[in-house]
């Protein structure tokens, strides 16, 4: 919180009760009047509250050179209180470049409203008003995002190298914007960094933000990682093989797997990942399994970090037998089982997330559906990424996007846990937008368990106090 918003809140009397939740607040603004022919205006927005009758300013964004629709990474960061009318202005200015201050007259327009109607619309728009409360052409636009109580907050830098030259007298000045892309594939700024001036190679200012934690920030969330060995993928020997071992290049399970599962280990206290294997025939007595570990120790299938699952899917590919046929209804009950033990437990708190990488034909379709509806009612979500070129149907089915899935019986599922992504739509695309898109539904997912289960997240301080250390 900022020195002149506790200042500002302070004279509101708004810490008198407590506040129902906290909001960010981001401000845009569109068509602002051109002045000056022969420059644009450097917007600037104020906001205020009022308190007795007077306005009170809170903060204000950053300046924004010459710019008729500008988007403000500044973001606000207010209490909401639910029971209490917050009423709030905003100001558009211009800052002459003669002057430091804003003066009277470069007001470009305000706008009245209350935090309670910007939080119902999540994204506000209203018309600003010229001096006589005239409606003019430029309008502004708040978007609100409530605060899950997650304080974590992350520390970034950037630098850049070999940079276009796009100024003809000068080397560039370049300044970096980072975006977040919604649930509706709409695009967010998160931040804008500092100019730097006449520099092709510019290092920016590290700077920090808030982290929009997968899965609400909860650190003990467990992964289970799950691997396609069925004869469909191809002799691994064979570099047509979807499991062929490159000596320099990685195989689409590899690249599937790391992209998703260096994203998720932030998210696993102790870096552990189970990881399975399915539709092989495996050593000594070479039976078909569809649920071995894939380090050959069943009582403890547990491997160290995301590489720690590399090197034992590379070091069991030479000494198993692709078989068949693909069912994965086995593991998908494997995991439901930690679930379920999980969800009769005290505390509750671990989510388990099944990572399944196969090349998508499944044979037991009826007995997949049953398992996946029986997940549903567990804490765990299912991830499917299809490898290779095969007919994913089936798997779009089980997505559950296009209709309720249910099983062989008719029964629906409770909530829809399963997201399926074909890898080849990201074959040339980098591994961040293949993760973005396979763990786009899980942070809703697991939302969507707790809420039903009247369960609320913890106090880092309450949860540190509950763990146990001991194993």
């Amino acid at each position: 919180m900022s020195d002149i918003y506790e200042s500002a809140a302070n004279s509101l009397g708004l810490f008198n009760s407590p506040c129902l939740t906290k909001v960010e607040l981001r401000v845009a603004c569109k068509g602002i009047s051109d002045r000056d022919a022969l420059s644009k205006p450097d917007p600037c927005v104020v906001i205020k509250m009022q308190s007795h009758g007077q306005w009170l300013e809170v903060d204000r964004t950053e300046v924004i050179r010459s710019c008729l629709n500008p988007t403000f990474s500044k973001v606000f960061t207010l209490d909401f209180y639910f029971e209490e009318v917050q009423r709030l202005r905003y100001e558009l200015y211009a800052i002459s470049s003669s002057h430091n201050g804003m003066r009277e007259v470069d007001c470009l327009g305000a706008m009245e409203c209350t935090l309670g109607q910007i939080i119902s619309q999540r994204k506000f728009t209203k018309a600003l008003l010229k001096q006589g409360n005239t409606v003019g052409k430029s309008s502004i636009m708040i978007t609100a995002e409530e605060l899950t109580g997650n304080n974590d907050y992350v520390e970034l830098s950037f630098s850049a190298r070999k940079l276009d030259d796009k100024d003809f007298f000068s080397k560039s000045d370049p300044f970096l914007e980072i975006y977040r892309v919604n649930d509706d594939n709409t695009q967010q700024l998160v931040h804008r960094t500092e100019t730097v001036m006449n520099n092709l190679n510019p290092v920016w200012k590290t700077f920090k933000t808030s982290l929009n934690s997968l899965c609400s920030g909860d650190h003990e969330r467990i992964l289970k990682v799950a691997i396609d060995f069925t004869a469909s993928n191809g002799d691994p020997r064979n570099s047509c093989s979807l499991h062929y071992i490159h000596p320099y290049q990685p195989n689409e399970y590899l690249k599937a797997l790391v992209a998703v599962g260096e994203i998720c280990q932030d998210y696993d206290s102790d870096k552990m990942f189970p990881a399975f294997g399915f539709g092989a025939r495996i050593p000594p007595d070479f039976k078909v399994s569809h649920d071995f570990a894939v380090n050959f120790n069943e009582d403890n299938p547990e491997c160290a970090g995301i590489q720690g699952v590399v090197e034992a899917y590379q070091n069991c590919l030479p000494k198993i037998q692709l078989y068949g046929p693909t069912n994965i209804a086995p593991i998908i009950q494997k995991v439901a089982n930690f679930a379920s033990e999980e969800m009769h437990t005290k505390e509750a708190m671990q989510y388990f997330i099944l990572l399944i990488l196969t090349d998508g034909v499944i044979t037991d379709m009826a007995d997949t559906r049953e398992a996946i509806v029986h997940a549903s009612h567990l804490p765990m979500s299912v991830i499917i990424v299809g490898v290779g070129s095969a007919d994913f149907t089936d798997m779009e089915m089980l997505d559950g996007d296009d209709g309720i899935l249910r099983s062989p019986k008719g029964e629906p599922v409770l909530r829809d846990i399963v997201q399926f992504v074909p890898f080849r739509n990201f074959k040339h695309a980098s591994p961040a937008a293949l993760a973005k898109s396979v763990l786009a539904e899980v942070p809703n997912q697991v939302v969507d368990y707790y809420n039903s289960k009247g369960i609320k997240p913890k106090c880092p301080s309450e949860y540190e106090s509950s763990r146990t250390f001991g194993h």
